[in-house]
């Protein structure tokens, strides 16, 4: 599809508009533009909204979403599994393990309530979620020395992902109220945590990583012939599952810290981008689910801050009406 690159840019470019204009406070849109442009006589609050929350939420929502599609595709292809998700080997369960393993410190232990610690609760959180997520990735990595099968390794994820989660139901049950709520919230996903300083750093890290995916291109391309093929062509596989393993679980780590675990993008995104390319090639595909990511991740945040609704809804609300349905077509899809 010739026109993919040009529309999708320019529906990424409309999107980022309309998320800095758009929300409870309605701003007009040559005051958006004068605003970023820096001129000093705008108003001061649509000035603060701007600099402060959408704009923010916005660069969030792009390079989140970009990051989770990037990461669904590369599973998918790993695993040879188009249910395959940047969380499916429990990345995202790690992450959540270890904002409860804050949570229960600060609540029981320490007798605070973590909401009530402010920057230090975000910092706390964000820290908890990295280790967390590291520490899950660290077994599957180990595991993955130890197994031959992916359908094996993908299973143990799932299983690690339930033993985290298990341990979350028991320290949830020993957690103070104020912090079960915190979790809760911080458990719906979303682009509008990260704010300031945090949201400099969370851009950076994934501008740094995201181009590393072009890296993986041609030993992706190589895993679509199958195991025995790739090998005989010189790829080391399981070298290059680790590897790819391993940045996933990063990107997705660095993900869900700052914005909470987010569903459905890094599952659907890499099939509509299929459906609409009709082409295998990771040296097309990779990119385009990358685009196409921000393009969902910032429909997502602009449908959650609705024109006129005070407040914004939770992100896995939106992103599991679009992810959803894909699910069910691929499995429909299948099974003909």
């Amino acid at each position: 599809m010739k026109l993919f690159w040009p529309i999708t840019i320019l529906l990424i470019l409309a999107c980022m508009l309309l998320n800095l204009t758009l929300g409870s406070v309605e701003i007009p849109f040559d005051s958006v533009v004068s605003i970023l442009l820096g001129d000093d006589t705008q108003n001061e609050i649509w000035s603060n909204i701007i600099w402060k929350s959408r704009l923010p939420q916005t660069l969030t929502a792009l390079v989140a979403g970009a990051g989770l599609s990037v990461c669904g595709i590369m599973m998918q292809t790993v695993f040879g599994n188009p249910l395959a998700g940047p969380s499916v080997l429990g990345t995202s369960s790690g992450a959540s393990l270890g904002v409860a393993f804050v949570v229960l410190l600060s609540g029981s232990i320490g007798g605070v309530a973590l909401s009530s610690l402010g920057i230090a609760a975000e910092v706390s959180l964000t820290l908890g979620a990295i280790l967390g997520s590291l520490a899950i990735m660290g077994v599957i990595v180990y595991v993955s020395h130890r197994i031959q099968g992916q359908i094996t390794l993908l299973i143990i994820g799932v299983m690690v992902g339930y033993v985290a989660n298990a341990i979350i139901g028991v320290l949830k049950f020993f957690s103070i109220e104020e912090d079960i709520k915190a979790y809760v919230i911080w458990g719906l996903g979303s682009f509008s945590r990260v704010s300031g300083g945090q949201m400099v750093l969370f851009v950076t890290m994934m501008l740094v990583l995201l181009p590393l995916s072009c890296l993986f291109i041609k030993t992706l391309d190589l895993m679509l012939l199958g195991d025995s093929y790739a090998a005989n062509l010189g790829l080391n596989i399981r070298k290059a599952r680790t590897r790819i393993i391993v940045y996933t679980g990063v990107v997705t780590a660095v993900v869900t810290a700052y914005c909470g675990p987010i569903m459905f993008l890094g599952l659907a995104v890499p099939h509509i981008c299929r459906g609409l390319l009709r082409t295998s090639s990771h040296r097309t595909l990779l990119p385009a689910s990358l685009a196409f990511g921000a393009l969902t991740a910032l429909a997502c945040s602009l449908i959650a801050r609705m024109p006129g609704f005070q407040g914004a809804l939770p992100v896995n609300s939106v992103t599991a009406l679009i992810g959803a349905p894909v699910v069910i077509w691929v499995l429909m899809r299948r099974k003909k």
